[in-house]
């Protein structure tokens, strides 16, 4: 039986906000996180790159120095967004055996490892700290959450590097529905700006050199991007069955109906040229544990990738994606069918009229900037801010890599 699996609590630390609540603000009020680094090793290296958006609230600043000295930044900002999610999820009193673990990063002790590195090259082996092994690891931050909420239904880790976040989210959906636990904290964390992974960035142009400007170069779904800001800050969320969630009295702010994951297998930036079928593998992902229709999708995707909108596997993609919604659709007697007298001609859809468009796009051009705009954008209805605001009704699809509902 498909349990519904609910949303109670949120939390964040960004490079806008503090907390979810001065984020979201700070997003509506269009604040921008990237700022010029006023630190000497930006001119010592002489990187190309002398901007990152910076979590506006240090660590230090909100966890206690013992804590805190004793995790790698992704560590303290994965506590620091944990504690405020489970604390807006009321803090659910339960067994400790029925709460689990989900978390994300990308890379994850960065800064414990190379500090060390410096410390044994510069000091030698006996000025080593005891702990470089256990904050340096990716599982850190999953250890410290699941060791402060003494969370021992499980601690996971996942590092798929943009897409891991919300692979979590995924995980701790599947985690729920299979009983592990009744209350799971999932998110992802991130704190790798230093001078290496800068230098690295940009030398594979991947990073906006938008050093005059770094509060609008961050432009993915602009024809002049010239590439991605680094970042850094964490965020949390509190998902349970929406059993325990009612049992308790609990806040629901969300439902996540269900989740897929797919890999195109193909190059380490670069999208397949099978984005189309990976696309609709992954939309049927999403909808098989929903039982329902297709008609609301977030997705995540590698920055450096081509976006939606120069992408000439954009057309195709979305193609691949409304023939499956045609097809899910099929399968779903209580959704209205296409009724037109030509596709009832044709047992197919038409090109020529409305309910029939979806299925009826133009073939992609040989020049991506003459791709429609109304054509490179996939309709998104339903998709309810839990903060109290409506997102934007339409969003971009790029190439997916994972796709939550």
């Amino acid at each position: 039986m498909t349990k519904k699996i609910v949303v109670t609590g949120i939390g964040a630390t960004s490079p806008i906000g503090g907390t979810a609540r001065e984020s979201w603000d700070a997003l509506l009020a269009g604040a921008s996180g990237a700022r010029t680094l006023e630190y000497e090793w930006v001119s010592q290296y002489e990187l190309p790159v002398h901007f990152a958006a910076e979590a506006i609230v240090r660590p230090e600043e909100v966890l206690a120095r013992p804590v805190a000295k004793r995790l790698d930044p992704s560590a303290q900002f994965a506590l620091i967004a944990a504690m405020e999610a489970f604390a807006d999820a009321g803090s659910p009193e339960l067994p400790s055996e029925r709460l689990g673990v989900d978390w994300a990063t990308g890379i994850g002790g960065l800064w414990s490892l190379l500090d060390a590195w410096d410390t044994l090259r510069e000091k030698g082996p006996r000025r080593v700290m005891p702990l470089t092994v256990p904050m340096l690891m990716p599982n850190a931050p999953s250890a410290a959450v699941s060791m402060h909420f003494e969370a021992r239904a499980y601690a996971r880790t996942v590092a798929s590097a943009c897409a891991s976040s919300t692979e979590s989210l995924v995980n701790a959906y599947e985690h729920l529905q299979a009983g592990y636990a009744d209350v799971v904290i999932a998110g992802g964390s991130e704190s790798a700006l230093h001078p290496i992974t800068l230098a690295a960035f940009s030398s594979m142009q991947a990073l906006s050199k938008r050093n005059d400007d770094p509060g609008t170069a961050s432009r993915p779904y602009s024809i002049d991007r010239d590439g991605f800001v680094m970042g850094e800050g964490a965020a949390a969320l509190v998902l349970e069955t929406e059993e325990h969630a009612l049992a308790r009295g609990a806040r629901i702010y969300a439902e996540i109906a269900g989740g897929g994951v797919t890999a195109d297998s193909y190059h380490i930036t670069a999208p397949s040229p099978r984005v189309r079928v990976q696309a609709a593998l992954c939309v049927w992902h999403c909808r098989r544990p929903a039982r329902r229709s297709m008609r609301s999708l977030t997705s995540t995707r590698t920055p450096h990738q081509p976006q939606l909108a120069t992408s000439p596997n954009t057309v195709p993609c979305v193609l691949s994606l409304a023939i499956g919604l045609t097809r899910f659709r099929s399968r779903q007697p209580r959704v209205q069918r296409v009724t037109c007298s030509v596709a009832r001609a044709r047992s197919r859809p038409c090109s020529r009229c409305s309910r029939c468009r979806i299925v009826s796009l133009p073939r992609p051009s040989t020049s991506p900037s003459r791709i429609p705009r109304s054509r490179s954008l996939f309709q998104v209805s339903r998709f309810r801010s839990v903060m109290g605001r409506s997102w934007p009704s339409r969003t971009r699809l790029g190439s997916v890599g994972t796709m939550l509902w």
